[in-house]
């Protein structure tokens, strides 16, 4: 076996390094830069909001965004934190500690990279949509509901993990609200609102934190009575030095417990970091290898974990400001981990001025933005099962959890798709005539006789269980008919799975018994192969598996004509 046939892994870093210039690492050089700075507010917030200090975002960012930028099949991906892991993060944490989340997220690298080794790329764009906006809009949702007690000033150390009962604490506690600590989050919202209309190229979540990071401090200075907390008072001591790598203990049990947070952290990525590809594709025009992505985000949620790191995956909002600000290839991804690098180790001190309800402020645009309000009331005008899964998904991933939500919300888009199927498909039993022309755009008719002893029974549609049980009930309601020969129509069956191969056995077996010749008619190449590993074609004999109808009538017809002469 030749691996390297067969493994489709190729970063984009190599093959855009082959011809680099010095003018395209200009590009890629103000991007990075700009992408950096831009990349800084997100990791702090969303280490914070997971559950972690803001160090761990920041280093979360750092190496993972390395590791997605140099083995990526993506040229312009940026791979950091992002806010779909916060509720999946947060609720690890909570359960299992910090051991546990680096366990998770070791596993959910494993899995990537074993979906990209196995060509899964491709098949991870087939999540239903409404499935990813009901989560996505649920996990938003979520997110601006833990910012509450920062952004109003609540004070609150003990917030429940589940929505309702931390709503109920919320308004229990609605008189402690700090009108100063409001103001300062309400400054801030205004600012990040008010920023891109300005110039896009302005990072609004930056300038925000700047501006009332420097207006809280003087006020400070001038007024000690008013203060707002900040990071450094909620986290003291933080480390300016990235962490050596260090190891954890595995078990059986803990593997166990963890494996369906893993796969949820794993999916996740893989649909974030895919949907972030197909978006910079569009505008750059370029073409992302997915199971190269797939294997660069495992790799790098393989790596983040030993350095204490959280989830990492592709972020489109800083994807989509690497594009515009004119970066090209892998290369301004490594420099806007260089510039979070530089920020970490010489400007920690200044970070811990940040005020908590300006970083609350952040997150609640970010949120705003994830909720995706547009694309779902879209979905309202779809048919009423998108909906209805988009509904459950949603609640799900509010009120329980993310994995669970990921889980029913696909087990309920299969259900109902299986349903539409099954609705849209048909048997149609015919008798004495049969239009050849029927269910196609030939418009010159053909009629064929049907002899009195020979029924045909047309499937229209997958030959799978649901028509499956469909087709033999009709079969056990036409047993008392008794005909001589029994046509099995094909024509319109792309696939037929091991359910109908073995009701078409026993019906086989049935007529067989009965003295019943069964003929097959417009078998395509794919299900008579199907049929053929089965022995179907021993069953009712090679001659008996005919390529059109009209040779199948003409053989029924001669054989119940030969049945009905030899009674007499």
């Amino acid at each position: 076996m030749n691996l390297t046939k067969s493994i489709d892994f190729s970063p984009k870093l190599f093959s855009a390094l082959r011809d680099y210039s010095w003018g395209r690492f200009k590009s890629d050089l103000t991007a990075g830069v700009v992408v950096g700075i831009v990349a800084l507010p997100l990791a702090i917030a969303f280490g914070i909001a997971s559950g972690v200090s803001p160090t761990i975002g920041l280093i979360t960012a750092i190496i993972g965004g390395f590791m997605v930028s140099a083995f990526g099949g993506n040229s312009v991906q940026i791979g950091g934190p992002t806010g779909a892991f916060i509720v999946i993060v947060a609720g690890i944490i909570t359960e299992f500690g910090l051991t546990g989340l680096a366990v998770a997220t070791l596993m959910a690298g494993i899995i990537l990279v074993l979906m990209g080794l196995f060509r899964l790329g491709t098949v991870v764009k087939f999540i239903p949509y409404p499935v990813v906006v009901g989560f996505t809009a649920g996990i938003a949702l979520t997110i601006f509901s833990t910012q509450v007690s920062d952004f109003f000033g609540l004070g609150l150390t003990d917030v429940p993990s589940d929505f309702v009962s931390k709503w109920g604490v919320y308004f229990a506690n609605i008189s402690r609200i700090d009108p100063y600590t409001l103001a300062v989050g309400a400054v801030s919202l205004g600012i990040i609102i008010v920023t891109p209309r300005i110039s896009r190229r302005l990072p609004g979540a930056l300038i925000s934190i700047i501006v009332m990071t420097l207006a809280t401090w003087i006020i400070a200075q001038v007024n000690p009575s008013l203060q707002v907390e900040t990071i450094g008072m909620r986290f003291r001591d933080m480390a300016t030095d990235l962490p050596m790598p260090h190891g954890f203990s595995l078990n059986m049990e803990i593997i166990n417990r963890l494996l369906p947070s893993a796969f949820t952290i794993a999916m996740l990525g893989a649909i974030e970091s895919l949907l972030s590809a197909t978006v910079a594709d569009g505008v750059t025009g370029s073409r992302t290898n997915t199971n190269t992505e797939l294997i660069g985000q495992g790799l790098a949620n393989v790596v983040v974990p030993l350095f204490g790191g959280i989830p990492v995956t592709g972020a489109i909002a800083r994807t989509m400001t690497n594009i515009t600000n004119g970066g090209r290839t892998p290369v301004a991804g490594l420099v806007h981990a260089v510039v979070l690098l530089l920020i970490f180790m010489f400007f920690m001190p200044l970070i811990n001025l940040v005020p908590m309800s300006c970083l609350a402020a952040v997150l609640i645009v970010v949120s705003y933005n994830m909720s995706g309000w547009r694309t779902v009331a879209g979905i309202f005008r779809s048919p009423r099962s998108d909906i209805w899964v988009l509904a459950v998904t949603f609640l799900l991933t509010v009120i329980f959890d993310l994995t669970i939500a990921i889980e029913i919300g696909l087990l309920l888009a299969i259900v109902l798709f299986l349903r539409r199927v099954m609705e849209n498909s048909q048997i149609r039993v015919y008798s004495e005539q049969l239009d050849v022309a029927e269910g196609t755009d030939l418009t010159q008719h053909e009629v064929l006789k049907v002899e009195k002893g020979v029924s045909v029974y047309e499937i229209d549609g997958p030959f799978f269980f649901g028509i499956a049980t469909k087709f033999d009930e009709l079969m056990r309601s036409a047993l008392r008919e008794k005909p001589k020969v029994r046509i099995i129509r094909m024509r319109k069956v792309p696939f037929i799975d091991s359910t109908a191969i073995h009701n078409l056995e026993l019906l086989i077996t049935s007529s067989h018994n009965e003295g019943i010749e069964v003929v097959l008619s417009g078998v395509n190449p794919g299900v008579r192969e199907s049929l053929e590993h089965a022995g179907i074609d021993r069953m009712v004999g090679p001659e008996n598996i005919c390529d059109h109808i009209t040779k199948a009538v003409v053989m029924a017809n001669a054989i119940a004509t030969e049945t009905e002469s030899s009674k007499v």
